[in-house]
C-alpha cells in the first residue's frame, strides 16, 4: 500500500495546470439534472462547483493513485490506520459491518462487542421506559441528561436536537434530553434548575474515566442535587456511565450500570457508538436508534464505490481537496436549511477542524501543502440575515454547502402569501445557490455582487432518523477520505492536549512560567 504525499501524485500536478472554471457559466439547468449522486435517502448535487470534466477525470485519477478505497477497505477490516496512538479505526463497525468479518477472529470479537453493548443498553432503556428501574424515591424517570465534552458531547446533542421534534409529533419520544459540557458553573446549574432531578437520569460519558471537565461537573451535578435536601434522594441511583472496561470508572458501583466503548472508537467518530446510542435510545427508544444506524450503514457501503461519480462522500471529499489545494480556499461553510440541524454545524466543526487540522503526514514529517479548511456554519434562514453579506460581497471566496430537505419534520405549514412557508424555505435555498453563482451586475458598486461563488447540496426528502444517521455517515466517510488523500493521521488529536498539560500544572502549582503566572493573577 502506497502513503504517499498529496504532491507526489501525478494527478495534483495535472491539476496544477487548470485553469478555474466561471461557476456562474458552469450553474446550467443540464448540470443541475445531470451532476448528482444518489447516497441513500440523500442526493448530493455539484452543478455549482467549480468542476469541469476534465478536473472530474483528474479527480478519479486522484483517488485511484492514493488507493483510497483500498484504504477504505483497510480501516473496515481492522487495519491499524490510526497511526499516532497505534489503534484500529473501527466506529464502521458500530452500525453494521461494511466488510464480511468471518474469518477475521479480532474483528468479529469487536462487532460482537458493540452488539452486545447496544442490546444491554436498548434492554436497561426498556427498563426504564416501563417502570421497572426507578429513580431513588420512586418515581419514574421522565429525563435523561448526558454530561460529556468534546465527542462525549456534540454529535449525541447535534442528533438529539435533529431529532427532537420529529419523534415528538409522532408520540414517540421516551424522554426528554439535556447536556452539560462547559466546565463553566452556570451551565451545570442552568440544566440541574430547570428539571426535576427525582426524574432525572444522568449519563457520565468518559473513555478514559479522567476527562477534567467531565469529573468537575458530574461532582458539581451531584453537590446541586444533595443541595435539594429531598428525602431518601441519592445521587447514585440517578446516574450511569458510559466508558471504557479499563478506566476508573469501570471498577465504580456509583452506578445503576455501565456501558462500554474501546479506544478503537474516537470522540468525534463515537457517535454511532454507546456514546450516542445511550442518550438517544433512552430517549427516543431502540427502534429509532436503529434507523438512524441503519442510515449510516447505506452511507458507508455507498462509499466503496470505486467510481467517484457514483460515490456521493468521495466526490465530496475530492472537490474539496480541489478547493483547498488549486483553487486556495481556506474556509468552508454548512448550511443546513433546517432549525432541527442548528447544531450539526458545531459536530462537523470537531469533526473536520480535529480529525484534518495536522501539519504532519503520517510518517511525522512536514507536509508542503494545506490541509483541513476552517468550518463554520448557521441554519438558513438565519444565516442569511447574519454573514451571508460577507458571503457575497466580501473579498474571500468561501465555498459553501448546502443541506436541505423538501419536507418540514412536522410538516405543519401556513400559507402566506399564496405559498407554504416550506416553500419559502426552499426558494430561499434554491435562490442562495444561484445568487451564490451567477451572482447580478450593477452599475452601483455597493449593489454589484460579482458571483463566482461555489456551492453543493445535500437534498433529501426529510430529515428522518434514517436521514440523518446517512448524512452523519457521509461527512464521517468525506472527512476520512480527506485525510487519505493529504496522507494525515485523520483519527489522533494531539492538539488539544497542550492546553490540558498547562492546566493541570496550573491548578497543581507546578507551572513556573512567568507569563503562565501573569495571565492566572489576572484573571483572580
Amino acid at each position: 500500500m502506497k502513503y504517499n504525499n498529496l504532491d507526489q501524485t501525478q494527478a495534483f500536478a495535472e491539476l496544477k495546470k487548470t485553469s478555474q472554471a466561471d461557476v456562474a457559466s458552469l450553474l446550467t439547468a443540464e448540470r443541475v439534472t445531470s451532476l448528482k449522486i444518489t447516497e441513500g435517502v440523500f442526493t448530493y448535487y455539484y452543478a455549482a462547483l467549480p468542476v469541469t470534466e476534465p478536473v472530474v477525470d483528474l479527480l478519479q485519477q486522484l483517488s485511484d493513485e492514493q488507493q483510497l478505497i483500498e484504504k477504505y477497505k483497510l480501516i473496515l477490516s481492522g487495519e491499524e490506520m490510526n497511526t499516532g496512538e497505534h489503534r484500529k479505526v473501527l466506529h464502521h463497525l458500530t452500525r453494521g459491518a461494511v466488510l464480511p468479518t468471518e474469518g477475521n477472529d479480532k474483528l468479529k470479537e469487536k462487532e460482537l462487542f458493540y452488539q452486545t453493548e447496544r442490546t444491554k443498553i436498548n434492554e436497561f432503556a426498556e427498563k426504564i421506559h416501563s417502570g421497572k428501574i426507578t429513580g431513588s424515591t420512586g418515581k419514574k424517570f421522565t429525563t435523561v441528561i448526558q454530561i460529556g465534552i468534546g465527542g462525549s458531547d456534540l454529535g449525541p446533542r447535534a442528533l438529539y436536537i435533529a431529532l427532537k421534534n420529529y419523534l415528538r409529533s409522532r408520540g414517540d419520544q421516551k424522554m426528554n434530553a439535556y447536556f452539560i459540557s462547559n466546565v463553566d458553573p452556570d451551565d451545570a446549574a442552568a440544566v440541574i434548575e430547570s428539571v426535576d432531578i427525582e426524574k432525572a437520569l444522568f449519563i457520565l460519558v468518559s473513555k478514559s474515566g479522567t476527562t477534567q471537565e467531565t469529573l468537575t461537573n458530574r461532582d458539581l451535578a451531584v453537590k446541586l442535587m444533595k443541595g435539594q435536601n429531598i428525602p431518601g434522594f441519592n445521587p447514585e441511583k440517578h446516574m450511569v456511565a458510559v466508558t471504557s472496561r479499563t478506566s476508573p470508572l469501570a471498577a465504580s458501583d456509583a452506578f445503576l450500570e455501565s456501558f462500554f466503548i474501546d479506544d478503537f472508537i474516537g470522540g468525534r467518530y463515537s457517535s454511532t457508538s454507546a456514546v450516542g446510542g445511550t442518550v438517544l435510545t433512552f430517549a427516543f427508544g431502540a427502534e429509532t436508534f436503529g434507523q438512524l444506524l441503519e442510515g449510516a450503514h447505506e452511507a458507508d457501503t455507498a462509499a466503496l464505490d470505486p467510481d467517484i461519480r457514483k460515490n456521493a462522500s468521495l466526490m465530496d471529499a475530492l472537490i474539496g481537496v480541489y478547493m483547498r489545494n488549486i483553487l486556495g480556499y481556506p474556509v468552508s461553510a454548512i448550511l443546513p436549511y433546517s432549525q432541527a440541524l442548528s447544531r450539526f454545524p458545531a459536530h462537523l466543526q470537531q469533526l473536520d477542524m480535529e480529525s484534518n487540522g495536522k501539519s504532519v503526514n503520517r510518517e511525522g514529517l512536514p507536509v508542503a501543502y494545506k490541509t483541513g479548511p476552517v468550518l463554520f456554519g448557521e441554519p438558513g434562514t438565519n444565516g442569511q440575515h447574519s454573514f451571508f453579506q460577507l458571503l457575497h460581497q466580501g473579498t474571500d471566496i468561501v465555498p459553501l454547502q448546502f443541506i436541505g430537505f423538501k419536507k418540514s419534520q412536522k410538516e405543519i405549514d401556513i400559507d402566506i402569501d399564496g405559498s407554504m412557508s416550506q416553500t419559502k424555505l426552499n426558494a430561499n435555498l434554491a435562490a442562495q445557490i444561484t445568487a451564490f453563482a451567477k451572482g447580478n451586475k450593477n452599475k452601483n458598486p455597493n449593489k454589484n455582487f460579482s458571483g463566482g461563488r461555489p456551492s453543493s447540496l445535500l437534498l433529501a426528502d426529510q430529515l428522518t432518523p434514517k436521514a440523518l444517521g446517512t448524512l452523519l455517515a457521509h461527512y464521517e466517510n468525506k472527512v476520512m477520505f480527506q485525510g487519505l488523500v493529504w496522507n494525515i493521521n485523520s483519527f489522533d488529536q494531539e492538539g488539544v492536549q497542550l492546553g490540558k498539560i498547562l492546566t493541570r500544572q496550573i491548578l497543581s502549582g507546578s507551572t513556573t512560567d512567568d507569563s503562565l503566572l501573569a495571565l492566572v493573577e489576572e484573571l483572580r
